[in-house]
């Protein structure tokens, strides 16, 4: 248990920025989700114009100091490469 004033304050604080970010990780999830659901359905289309979206979301996740740079980077690039299957 917390001793000091401000101890306390920080763990009103990690509580609160850890909500925000289970929300923030859960949309880049929700939004990975859709795209893969294109590409099973052969949709290539709608696997594109999710995938666009995903991309800027996975990449905001980076600036907020959700995920690292190559973390993100890997996971836009399996996206993009299972798009470009769905051509062949």
């Amino acid at each position: 248990m917390a001793n000091h004033k401000s101890a306390e304050k920080a763990i009103r604080q990690i509580k609160k920025r850890t909500l925000v970010n289970k929300s923030r990780l859960s949309r880049i999830k929700t939004f990975i989700k859709k795209v893969e659901q294109a590409v099973v359905s052969n949709d290539k289309v709608k696997a594109q114009a999710e995938f666009k979206i995903a991309q800027s979301e996975i990449m905001k996740g980076v600036t907020k100091g959700l995920l690292k740079l190559n973390t993100a980077s890997r996971k836009v690039s399996n996206l993009s490469a299972r798009i470009k299957k769905l051509a062949s």
